[in-house]
């Protein structure tokens, strides 16, 4: 797996969340200033500089469960609150539309505009707030300098290690199953026309060559597709034109937007317990953990701020009944890594996790010795 893809993997999906989250604002007829402080708030958080440090550090990718986490404490960095079944909406939507746009990427390469393309909506979304436009512009300059000079090969390592990554979520969406570039079973329908890669060609020519290298022979044929040569290559600087449009903001025209668990998505239901046996990953990835909660800045309502909460459905009895329904093993809810015997390492985490605490009520600790389970019970 490529130690390169966590920065490409978090801005994408982070991306993605910001679109959501200004559609459902709008839709709910949340006051202005009240949403652009929600937006502006989250994005400070997850442009965070020592975030982003630790972010772009070299590492392989972790759990599903341990990424949602983080995701959780950002949607969660300003006044507005998430109920369970909005949370697990929200990641759904998020990983489904990235996953589409890995897929549909003409190259490996074209993932790096893909996350320009969400950084670039990032910044409309706070063009008049100088100090987070210049956080962005920070991320965007790292993106540059560590992908920029990356192979092919490399590239095509990073779009392996995302598709790995989610291989096994097949929740339809239902503007995918509109568009019918999603099936009933949750799979993604892939076209077989439009752009080719550039630098590549048309198909439909077969050239032969000779040992000396010269060209002897061509022979035409013709093909099932609608093939087009692309006009120019996106561009991969600060500003610019990407081109490409995956990675724009889908939700720009407002549709309601519902997730559904597949058949295949249900049958792994079963398979999805992580760590119900003892894992040899998981101090490390309390560690990863640990320094990426640590980067964040999570601010509390001050004392005149009164939050509210975001419902990602039409209706509460939607959202109620989402959350009846959905298999507890893929409702994220908790990680199960057993640190009793990391005393310090749970102490630190606890440190971190303190000052990161939303304005909500928790359950009261159940004494001494309280493990990660418990402590990620209450994020």
């Amino acid at each position: 797996m490529s130690s390169r893809t966590l920065p490409l993997l978090f801005l994408n999906l982070g991306g993605e969340m910001l679109y959501i989250l200004d559609q459902r604002l709008r839709a709910q007829s949340i006051p202005g200033e009240k949403a652009r402080k929600v937006m502006n708030d989250i994005i400070t958080t997850m442009f965070n500089k020592k975030f982003m440090e630790e972010l772009f550090k070299p590492q392989e990718l972790y759990s599903k469960k341990a990424l949602r986490t983080v995701y959780d404490r950002l949607a969660h960095a300003s006044i507005m609150r998430l109920n369970q079944a909005s949370m697990d909406k929200l990641y759904d939507l998020m990983t489904m539309a990235f996953k589409y746009q890995v897929l549909l990427c003409p190259r490996p390469k074209d993932i790096l505009l893909v996350t320009f393309n969400h950084l670039d909506a990032i910044k409309d979304f706070i063009h008049d707030s100088p100090g987070i436009l210049n956080q962005v512009d920070e991320t965007f300059r790292q993106l540059i300098e560590t992908y920029g000079c990356l192979s092919a090969g490399e590239f095509q390592f990073i779009r392996q290690t995302l598709l790995v990554f989610f291989q096994d979520m097949h929740i339809r969406v239902s503007i995918f199953l509109k568009d019918k570039v999603q099936n009933s079973n949750g799979r993604f329908v892939l076209p077989i026309s439009g752009p080719v890669p550039w630098g590549t060609e048309v198909p439909g020519l077969i050239r032969i060559f000779n040992h000396n290298g010269d060209e002897v022979k061509r022979t035409e044929f013709t093909t099932d597709g609608n093939y087009i040569t692309p006009q120019r290559e996106g561009s991969f600087d600060l500003y610019g034109d990407r081109v490409l449009k995956l990675g724009t903001n889908m939700y720009s025209v407002s549709r309601p937007v519902e997730t559904h668990m597949s058949g295949s998505a249900k049958n792994l239901a079963s398979h999805a317990k992580e760590n119900i046996t003892p894992n040899p990953l998981a101090k490390e990835e309390l560690n990863f953990l640990a320094r990426l909660l640590g980067g964040l800045e999570v601010k509390k309502p001050g004392g005149g701020e009164t939050g509210f909460r975001l419902n990602l459905f039409t209706t509460d009895e939607e959202e109620e009944h989402a959350a009846l329904t959905r298999p507890e093993e893929l409702s994220y809810k908790v990680i199960n890594i057993e640190a009793t015997q990391e005393p310090g390492r749970q102490a630190e985490l606890s440190r971190i996790l303190g000052e990161l605490e939303v304005a909500e009520p928790r359950p009261t600790s159940s004494g001494k010795g309280e493990d990660l389970l418990a402590l990620m019970d209450g994020l």
